[in-house]
């Protein structure tokens, strides 16, 4: 093992490079800062299907004092993480195989049990590289559970993406139009336009093909020249481009048909699991934000691929795309600088993002194909709310609706049937997973449903858990949380202000599982499930006292915002007809655990709809409808946007909703 060489000591943040900031609780290791470090990654990861694949081995040089997690994330090698290597988050689990002494830090030790800390398991971001090392990397869930499909309204089919099959009368001395002429001329009903791939093409395959050829047209723009009549294959790709996942569907736009649908995790997310967090990349290093485009790319561009190959169709077919995601994702997949997005006073370097090439965007479908991405009605409520609204009929119903896309940045839309206000409100990475003690993302081995029953007797379950999988519960996804939280409220062991009530109180009020109330350290938590009936706390599924503070504040935020609106058109919380909650995590959560908590308006359950995934139903339209492409660009001069932070009134409703209700 190659020893560091002699020298004096100095600082780490001598040689910190991007994302090396100070960490909590770690020591600077001395090291005279020069030659380089040989880093041994072993890649773990599973098939499609659950299957282990051999792991991969990845061998990198970098300068000393870079962070492992740091070193893997410029080389491409994907380590879990939603705080971005900042050690907030301790998701980064790596196990260090060299036989070298490693530090153990507080963050560390509060992460790993006591034998997996001698196994040399650490978080990544905390790992200084100081020397050569072998890492080996755990399995990264690359599909997350996540919504594919959401509630949509039917379309009248007219489509942007045409193809006209024309047979054309050959040029002679008598009739010298020029190729491109001849064919505008056969297709006078459209103002057609073409550019230089289409002029360099089109006499060739107009001779080649006895003059009989398809026209492409996207809009009126001429894209392409194909021999012979093609009018079968048209196929566009409506992706929902969220921070977390990404999903992908494949349209026949001839018939308006889905024909595959995939999803798969945002290769960002070593650059943080929230937009906060990669603008930060962005603003720490300049090189970031290249990165972060390609990152983007290569997602897409891998939907792309899966979705084409899945409905056995011809990469080359598919003319046209379009992307639904917030006003980060959506300019951070075009390259364009997001820090204004991320400071006061919070500006888009535009409301309509231009059209592109889909190549620009790292697409391999057809080199002129088009994408279309959605308008933004401000930097946090972006193009996937507009495609939402759009899928959802906002501007057309005329009752009471509210509209709630939850996530780490929680979108609200409100329409009283005339006036459409919209605001967003920071809830933080709590759904996700996210500054959760046994947190995780919506993957097999997730606990995504809890049922308590305090009084169990017998061989009845006190604790029954839904497991994504049906596998051993490995951590606590974000319906999970909420589920977890409101059956402790209902049963009574979390009092109103959100504390576990004292082990006496807990056996009188539940003794069926008053055992399950424990501590880890000074903090009390509440066992969900133990591995071995002698388990210790911290090798157990536990929701902390921590957890449920993280989960008291992400849904304070989120009701002072749909409060505010309410109290914006003069509403009560019972003039809500319908609440709509959007996306992946809205899908799979329990409407009643969100009533009992109030993350949403104490309303019968019936009133309450899982919209699903709304902003990828929003981009088929879009992609099927040049009537509802433009209804979304309407929406901007329809819908008002409240800012929450302007209000002085915001941090008194924040507090107020804080608490829990009494069962």
């Amino acid at each position: 093992m190659t020893q560091p060489p002699e020298g004096p000591d100095f600082s780490i943040a001598d040689v910190a490079r991007e994302g090396l900031i100070e960490r909590p609780g770690t020591e600077p290791v001395p090291h005279d800062g020069t030659g380089r470090v040989d880093l041994a990654f072993t890649v773990h990861s599973k098939a499609e299907g659950g299957a282990d694949v051999p792991p991969a081995q990845r061998s990198v040089r970098v300068p000393p004092g870079v962070t492992v997690f740091d070193a893997a994330s410029w080389n491409g090698i994907a380590i879990d993480s939603t705080c971005g290597g900042h050690g907030t988050c301790h998701k980064c689990k790596i196990q260090i195989t060299s036989d070298v002494d490693v530090p153990i830090t507080r963050h560390d030790a509060r992460t790993f049990t006591e034998s997996q800390l001698t196994d040399g398991w650490r978080l990544g971001c905390l790992v200084h590289a100081t020397r050569d090392l072998k890492v080996e990397v755990p399995p990264l869930t690359t599909r997350p559970k996540a919504a594919t499909v959401g509630i949509g309204r039917q379309v009248i089919l007219r489509p942007a993406l045409q193809k006209r099959y024309v047979e054309l009368a050959e040029a002679t001395l008598a009739d010298q139009r020029t190729d491109l002429v001849r064919l505008t001329d056969a297709i006078d009903d459209l103002e057609l336009t073409a550019d230089l791939h289409v002029l360099r093409r089109l006499s060739t395959v107009l001779r080649q093909s006895d003059f009989k050829v398809t026209a492409v047209i996207v809009d009126e723009d001429l894209i392409d020249v194909e021999p012979g009549d093609t009018t079968g294959s048209r196929y566009a790709i409506a992706f929902d481009l969220g921070t977390t996942t990404v999903v992908g569907t494949l349209l026949d736009v001839s018939t308006g048909t889905p024909m595959a649908v995939t999803s798969m995790l945002n290769a960002q997310q070593p650059f943080g699991g929230d937009v906060i967090t990669r603008i930060s990349a962005t603003m720490m290093d300049p090189e970031a934000l290249g990165r972060l485009q390609d990152a983007a790319g290569r997602t897409l561009a891998e939907l792309a691929e899966q979705v084409c190959r899945e409905a056995g169709v011809d990469p080359a077919h598919v003319y046209e795309v379009a992307v639904a995601g917030n006003a980060t994702m959506t300019a951070l997949a075009l390259g364009i600088d997001p820090e204004p997005l991320g400071v006061a006073p919070f500006v888009m370097s535009a409301a309509q993002p231009p059209s592109v090439l889909a190549s620009d965007i790292g697409l391999s479908v057809h080199p002129r194909a088009r994408a279309f991405f959605f308008p933004a009605l401000g930097a946090y409520v972006g193009g996937d709310i507009v495609a939402g609204m759009l899928a959802t009929g906002m501007d057309r119903d005329k009752r009471t609706r509210l509209f709630i896309d939850v996530g780490t940045n929680c979108e609200i839309v409100l329409s009283d049937g005339e006036t459409i206000l919209s605001t967003a409100a920071p809830a933080g990475p709590a759904f996700e997973g996210g500054a959760i003690r046994c947190g995780m993302r919506a993957a097999d081995g997730a606990i995504e449903v809890i049922k308590l029953d305090p009084r169990a007797e017998g061989e009845d379950p006190a604790v029954t858990l839904g497991v994504i999988g049906d596998v051993e519960p490995k951590g606590l996804c974000g319906s999970g949380l909420v589920d977890a939280v409101a059956e402790l409220v209902k049963v009574r062991l979390l009092d109103s202000s959100g504390r576990f009530v004292p082990d006496e109180d807990a056996k009188e009020i539940a003794p069926a599982l008053a055992d399950r109330m424990a501590r880890i350290g000074e903090e009390r938590v509440f066992i969900l499930h133990r591995p071995t009936p002698d388990a210790e706390p911290n090798e157990c599924v536990y929701l902390s006292q921590r957890d449920v503070r993280e989960l008291q504040f992400a849904k304070a935020a989120i009701s002072t915002g749909w409060s505010l609106l309410l109290e914006e058109l003069g509403l009560e919380h019972r003039d809500v007809q319908q609440v709509l909650l959007a996306g992946s995590f809205g899908s799979y959560l329990s409407p009643a655990s969100a009533v009992r908590i109030g993350l949403v308006p104490q309303l019968p359950v019936l009133r309450i709809v899982a919209a699903g995934n709304v902003a990828g139903e929003g981009a088929k339209m879009a992609l099927l409808s040049v009537r509802e492409r433009a209804g979304a660009l309407a929406l901007l001069e329809e819908v008002t946007y409240v800012e929450l932070s302007d209000r002085p009134d915001f941090n008194d409703a924040f507090v107020d909703q804080l608490s829990f209700q009494a069962p």
